[in-house]
C-alpha cells in the first residue's frame, strides 16, 4: 500500500493576531511544522500548538525561518552559513524546551519561506542548515522540497530526508515553486490540486506551470491552515487519498 504524511504549518498566530485554523486542522494531518518564533509565534503560541498536537496524537517539527516577523520569513535574507546554523540550532532549541515539557520528541525540520527556497537552490546554505540538525539530534527527519539541493545536503550529512509537494503550489520547469509574486503560483481550484497531488503520489510525476511533465516524488504532502477554504480543502484532500488506497502516515513510519 501506498504511504504519505500529511503536514501542515502551524503555531504561526503571534500575541493577539490569529492566524491560520490550527485546532480544525491539527486533527486531519498526521504532522505539524510549528514555527519557532522568528517568522512568527511566540512562547504562549508554541506552547498551546505543542498541547494541541499531543491531544491529537500527531508528530510535530520545527518550521525554522528568517528572523523576519515582518515580512513572515518570505524575504531572502543574506546571511552566513555561520548564521544559517546558529539559527535554526536556536529555533530547535526553543521547540525543544516544549516539547520536553510535554514528554513529546522532535520528529522533523522543515525550514520555513525564503529560507527553504534558497536553501532548496544554495548546497552550502542548505548544508548549513542540515548540520544544525545533525548535531543537535541526528535521529532527527529532514523534510524538504523534492529533487532539492536541501535533500541533497541532508544525504550528505548522514540524515534521514523525506521529500516534500505542494498540494497547491505550482512548480517551474526545474522542479523548484513558482514565486509567489508571479502569476498562477498557487492553485486556488481546490479539485486541480486534489488530483495533482494523487498524480505526484502515485506516478511521481508533476505538470509544471509551462506545461512540462517533471519527477517528482511525494513521502508528504503539504497543505496550507490559513486560506480562507483551508478547513474544507484539507477534509477533501485525506479523503481522496484515503479513497485512492493511499495510507495516511506520520513521517518516521515512512522514511
Amino acid at each position: 500500500m501506498l504511504k504519505v504524511d500529511l503536514n501542515c504549518d502551524l503555531g504561526e498566530s503571534f500575541g493577539r493576531y490569529k492566524l491560520g485554523l490550527d485546532e480544525e486542522i491539527i486533527p486531519l494531518i498526521s504532522s505539524a511544522n510549528v514555527a519557532c518564533g522568528f517568522h512568527a509565534s511566540d512562547p504562549v503560541v508554541m506552547q498551546k500548538t505543542i498541547k494541541m498536537a499531543k491531544q491529537s496524537d500527531i508528530q510535530v517539527g520545527a518550521h525554522p525561518g528568517f528572523l523576519d516577523l515582518m515580512g513572515f520569513g518570505r524575504r531572502n535574507m543574506d546571511i552566513s552559513t555561520e548564521e544559517a546554523k546558529a539559527y535554526v540550532k536556536y529555533q530547535l532549541g526553543a521547540l525543544y524546551a516544549f516539547c520536553k515539557g510535554e514528554n513529546m520528541e522532535i520528529q522533523h525540520v522543515k525550514p520555513h519561506g525564503a529560507l527553504y527556497n534558497m536553501a532548496g537552490k544554495n548546497y552550502d546554505l542548505a548544508k548549513a542548515i542540515c548540520e544544525a540538525i545533525y548535531e543537535f539530534d541526528k535521529n532527527i527527519i529532514l523534510l524538504g522540497l523534492s529533487g532539492s539541493q536541501l535533500i541533497k545536503a541532508g544525504e550528505d550529512t548522514g540524515l534521514r530526508v523525506a521529500r516534500e509537494v505542494f498540494a497547491d503550489r505550482a512548480y517551474e520547469d526545474d522542479g523548484s515553486l513558482r514565486a509567489r509574486s508571479k502569476e498562477g503560483a498557487v492553485i486556488t481550484d481546490e479539485n486541480i490540486a486534489i488530483d495533482r497531488v494523487v498524480k505526484m503520489v502515485k506516478e511521481n510525476k508533476v505538470t509544471s506551470y509551462s506545461g512540462k511533465e517533471i519527477e517528482i516524488y511525494a513521502d508528504s504532502i503539504c497543505v496550507h491552515g490559513d486560506g480562507v477554504k483551508a478547513l474544507e480543502f484539507v477534509k477533501k484532500i485525506r479523503e481522496r487519498l484515503l479513497s485512492e488506497g493511499i495510507e495516511i502516515l506520520p513521517l518516521k513510519e515512512i522514511v
